[in-house]
């Protein structure tokens, strides 16, 4: 049972190209967890940067003895950089959060509580979200219908992966060996007690994200249909089916036409066309069944799915 009077809070921060938004959120994220009383870390696990990132995460760790860095062998993109910090963490509880405070770091206090209520995965969902475009926007807001729609695993909608684990949790997703990682996916997938906590979704603080977030955001939701459903292998096997009934059916009539009723012009015209279109079918299905070899072969070679240059404890 988790003890909810003295407990380690580590929060994994996954950083790349950062400089400028380093130190507005340590203030706002000090302030919260001093409020909160407990032990604590802050992870920043850092995508090797071309801007002044690590210095100031450095000059940081000399001020707060309670910071920590992982820095990354060369970048590994924002998912393993949360997992490497994830999985090295030392806490009873971990809040995975991005440094571009449109998480607003107060949202840990509750998420911390409701913790405290006996629930093992606390994800915060989003009301609404400030600062992005309409496009931006319709993209999420049917990213995760389309996902729950072919995984077998349900991911709550309108969240990230801004939320907190337990330690229990933690070592569940350690037992995990795939290489394409997506945290929000393999959360759920280990269940146990969930539940949300609604916030507003702030502008970001500073410049652009130096994640590419959209194509990131398609990466992502890619891997979560690819790797938690085979739905969509059984949807196009039953499409690919129904376009073999239709085509023999097309036969027939074109048979009895052509050789029985010795009709000179067939009703069945366009053959072309039907081959195109069979063939843009099967070069769907080739790259459909490409997206699940590419994976089994990733995962069949068993390479690190990150590989830490170096971990600063801060000691």
């Amino acid at each position: 049972m988790d003890n909810y009077d003295n407990y380690k809070l580590s929060i994994v921060v996954p950083v790349y190209n950062e400089e400028n938004g380093i130190k507005p959120f340590l203030e706002r994220t000090e302030k919260v967890v001093n409020d909160l009383g407990c032990e604590y870390e802050i992870i920043f696990s850092l995508d090797p940067s071309t801007d002044r990132t690590y210095e100031v995460i450095k000059e940081n760790m000399k001020r707060n003895k309670n910071i920590k860095l992982i820095t990354m062998s060369r970048r590994f993109r924002q998912a393993a950089a949360t997992m490497a910090g994830v999985l090295n963490c030392e806490g009873d509880i971990c809040v995975v959060i991005d440094v571009d405070l449109q998480d607003p770091p107060e949202v840990i206090t509750e998420l911390v509580s409701k913790w405290k209520e006996g629930y093992d995965v606390v994800y915060a969902q989003r009301i609404d979200r400030q600062g992005e475009t309409k496009i931006r926007k319709l993209i999420d807001l049917t990213a995760y219908r389309v996902i729950n729609f072919l995984s077998s695993v349900e991911i709550p909608v309108d969240t990230a992966d801004f939320r907190l684990i337990n330690r229990r949790v933690i070592e569940e997703i350690r037992k995990m060996p795939e290489t394409n990682m997506f945290f929000r996916g393999m959360v759920s997938y280990v269940g146990f007690k969930q539940t949300a906590v609604r916030y507003h979704r702030e502008a970001r603080a500073e410049d652009e994200s130096k994640y590419n977030r959209l194509w990131g955001e398609f990466r992502m939701g890619f891997h979560g249909i690819f790797c938690f459903s085979s739905k969509p292998l059984e949807y196009v096997t039953f499409l690919g089916a129904g376009i073999t009934a239709i085509g023999t059916m097309l036969s027939v009539i074109y048979f009895i036409q052509k050789k029985i009723l010795k009709v000179r012009k067939t009703i069945v015209s366009g053959t072309a066309a039907l081959i195109w279109f069979i063939g843009g079918i099967q070069i769907f299905v080739s790259g459909l069944l490409g997206e699940y070899v590419t994976r089994i072969y990733d995962d069949v070679k068993g390479r690190q799915r990150f590989i830490i240059d170096e971990f600063d404890k801060n000691e």
